[in-house]
């Protein structure tokens, strides 16, 4: 017989070796979704931005993130925890700071989430209303989504991985099949642009900054691969692996694609169809009118179901990246202990219940304030979650500089832990003070509106910050161990 004094334990632990690297790339994919900033951010930032340098900027801003990337993997290899970038913000600044990070990376996350809500909730009452004549609240659209995604939230990971992994390879099979039609058929017959689209020139006409701040805004999100170090197998290569696959994965797809579509349209009307995109509202159908050009009329309304079908892998995506934050904010002491439990499934079924109340209490707030999808919810959610997680990656720079510092004999590759970190943090801090001072452009606002926005960012540290004095006694000893390894 049992001990009927004794209380069961609950079970507070992550599926271990549940994810490979390739399950990785395909969850991180996902969060970064890259069929949405194709439809929605590239007609816009040759529109507002460097025009037909749009695809150079997106592979500049790759370039950046690989230089990030190699200190962010260096450390990857010496923590590995689902708290992510707040664990190596602890580790190498202090657990007030590691805090303060994980409040901004909450935040960033949450806001790009429900601007992927918004969008999503527009893009598929449209598509029905379209379809059949059927029209109702994009909100309603939107709260079914939300139900979805708690739904595969509860489940174990690998069913998770293995729908978006579907999802994913239809959404870039279509696009990039439309993009070698465009490559064969030699496009509109005014040649491959070549010096339009990669001359250095391209790079630093027009409005530059602005191309650049698209690029980096549809580009965020490989951080993800940080998050499953805890539940895959050999995480100190997997997540190295995965981080570097995933940035040149989407750094060629928007290069690609991006170039393609130039050509497709020929470089002398393509800026002109992305306009006539943006006024019509949609500025999707810049890339749906060339699917429907080279591949054929039924190309359109297949393009809109993978957009649907995008935002739904990169809801779930997000689901799971917030939770596995939750979870290990729970398991340290920091938040209530109830939300470090796992189900049966290995997944934090209590962190993913309250993220999706946390979704559903902002979706309604909107709802209430009778906010534009678009507009509000989308433009605002993106905007606010850009200047969050970039102000995160140049604390994990600054992290990564001293944690090496102090521990000068884990890693002796100068370039690893010191030289590149330096370089991509400078870089992240031009890059950031450029977001901020151009954030009306991307919100859709005026400027003082976008620095009210943007100053969200500066609340969600300070009160990540504010939490470690409010719980530092509540810290569980493993995490006291864990996070201030080395910093003292």
């Amino acid at each position: 017989m049992s001990n009927p004094t004794k209380t069961p334990e609950r079970n507070t632990a992550l599926t271990r070796n549940a994810i490979s690297t390739f399950g990785i790339v395909v969850l991180v994919l996902s969060v970064a979704s890259p069929l949405i900033g194709l439809t929605g951010a590239v007609p816009s930032a040759m529109v507002l931005g460097n025009g037909l340098g749009v695809p150079l900027a997106y592979v500049a801003v790759g370039a950046i993130l690989l230089l990030f990337s190699i200190g962010f993997v260096a450390m990857s290899r010496q923590v590995t925890n689902a708290g992510a970038l707040y664990a190596y913000v602890g580790r190498g600044l202090g657990i007030p700071m590691g805090l303060g990070a994980a409040g901004l990376a909450l935040w960033a996350y949450t806001m790009i989430q429900i601007a992927a809500y918004g969008f999503f909730g527009v893009v598929f009452t449209g598509t029905i209303n379209s379809w059949w004549g059927v029209e109702m609240p994009w909100y309603v659209a939107t709260i079914g989504l939300i139900a979805l995604v708690q739904i595969f939230g509860y489940l174990k990971i690998e069913v998770g991985t293995k729908v978006l992994l579907v999802v994913m390879v239809l959404e870039w099979t279509v696009m990039l099949v439309m993009a070698f039609a465009i490559l064969i058929r030699g496009g509109a017959g005014e040649g491959f642009a070549v010096s339009e689209v990669w001359s250095p020139i391209g790079l630093v006409s027009g409005a530059a900054i602005i191309g650049l701040v698209f690029a980096f805004a549809s580009m965020f999100g490989f951080e993800a691969s940080a998050i499953y170090g805890e539940e895959a197998r050999n995480p100190k290569k997997a997540v190295a692996r995965a981080t570097v696959i995933s940035i040149a994965m989407i750094t060629a797809f928007f290069a690609f694609t991006g170039w393609m579509l130039i050509v497709g349209y020929g470089p002398s009307n393509a800026i002109d169809a992305a306009a006539a995109s943006l006024q019509s509202g949609d500025p999707a159908q810049y890339v749906f009118n060339a699917g429907a050009t080279y591949l054929g009329p039924w190309a359109p309304d297949i393009m809109s179901i993978f957009v649907i079908t995008s935002l739904f892998a990169c809801t779930l995506a997000f689901h799971n990246g917030i939770a596995r934050y939750q979870y290990t904010l729970a398991r340290d002491g920091i938040f209530p202990k109830i939300l470090s439990r796992t189900n049966v499934h290995g997944t934090p079924y209590m962190s993913s219940f309250l993220q999706t109340g946390t979704a559903l209490a902002l979706i309604i707030l909107a709802v209430i304030t009778n906010s534009d999808p678009i507009l509000v919810v989308f433009f605002w959610g993106s905007g606010i979650a850009v200047v969050s997680i970039v102000t995160v990656y140049i604390l994990t720079a600054v992290a990564i500089i001293v944690y090496f510092r102090r521990n000068p004999y884990v890693d002796r590759r100068a370039w690893n832990t010191t030289i590149a970190p330096v370089l991509s943090g400078l870089i992240l801090i031009v890059v950031l003070y450029n977001i901020v001072a151009n954030l009306d452009v991307l919100v859709a606002t005026p400027k003082g509106e976008a620095l009210l926005l943007a100053s969200t960012a500066i609340v969600a540290f300070l009160l990540g910050v504010g939490l470690y004095a409010l719980r530092r006694r509540s810290l569980s000893p493993e995490a006291l161990a864990d996070l201030a390894e080395e910093v003292m």
